[in-house]
């Protein structure tokens, strides 16, 4: 008997250092995401303050700010997360301005809520039958990523071939054939690290290269966070990877049912609508 109680107790603290995370994202609950992925979250700004976040032991949805510190379960573990953002005095994200109110004082449509101020925008969209954010993904297809990859070409590639001939005919008059030699291999490896260095930089502050801005797409986590400049820097390596194959890294986006090329694949990065 005493081994039985002690094999519960057990698993019990097995279970507490293992229980996974869920917070409001646009209005809708999203996870689970263990402690490490949480902390991820925090710091890259996802989840704020005012975010309301819940995992086993709770008893109902807190803001982040409530529960820096989680306290210590005080009954039985509910088997699953109560309904997103009960009406008992609790607060909802608005889906239109993403801001924090009182249930109260909201709207709900399906599963998503409605601030007072934001209320007329909404009701105006549902008459027009415009598209509404339900705080689900908008993945970016082939064509427009490849428009956005083309205009990447012409801002990196313009100012690469004026300098290559601008250096290169100098050369080629001089008669000198060691220098001419060396020469293009020296000025495609520096256009391949101004890549890498546009990249990076883009992807990891804006989440979007000037390509990527201009078509109003841009790169996130799975869960649309923002990606960072070490998953910038992996997503560049890996997409090298997508060209040396034929391409096909890059085509399979138009058959996958999230729009992931094999960068994104590698990576676990989407592409989507801003």
């Amino acid at each position: 008997m005493h081994q039985l109680e002690q094999k519960q107790t057990n698993l019990k603290d097995f279970q507490s250092l293992n229980m996974d995370w869920y917070y409001a994202n646009q209005g809708q609950p999203a996870g689970p995401v263990n402690d490490a992925q949480f902390e991820e979250l925090v710091r890259s700004g996802k989840i704020q303050p005012d975010t309301l976040v819940w995992r086993e032991g709770m008893a109902a949805w807190q803001s982040y700010r409530e529960v820096k510190t989680p306290p210590a379960s005080s009954g039985p573990l509910p088997a699953s997360a109560p309904h997103y953002a009960p009406g008992q005095g609790a607060e909802a994200v608005c889906a239109e301005c993403g801001n924090l109110f009182a249930i109260q004082d909201m709207i709900r449509h399906g599963e998503i809520y409605i601030c007072a101020n934001c209320k007329p925008v909404f009701m105006q969209k549902l008459a027009e039958g415009a598209k509404l954010n339900t705080g689900e993904l908008n993945y970016a297809g082939f064509w427009i990523r490849f428009a956005a990859k083309f205009v990447d070409g012409l801002i990196l590639g313009v100012p690469f071939m004026v300098v290559f001939f601008l250096v290169l005919i100098p050369q080629i008059r001089s008669g000198k054939p060691d220098q001419f030699n060396f020469l293009p291999t020296i000025i495609q490896f520096g256009f391949v690290f101004i890549q890498m260095a546009y990249q990076i930089f883009f992807l990891g502050k804006y989440g979007a290269t000037l390509g990527k801005m201009a078509c109003k797409i841009k790169v996130v986590t799975a869960d649309g966070g923002r990606i960072g400049y070490g998953r910038a820097t992996g997503r560049f390596f890996a997409e090298m990877l997508s060209g040396m194959i034929c391409y096909i890294g890059y085509i399979i986006v138009a058959f996958d049912s999230q729009k992931r090329a094999l960068h994104d694949y590698i990576c676990n990065t989407r592409v989507i609508f801003k």
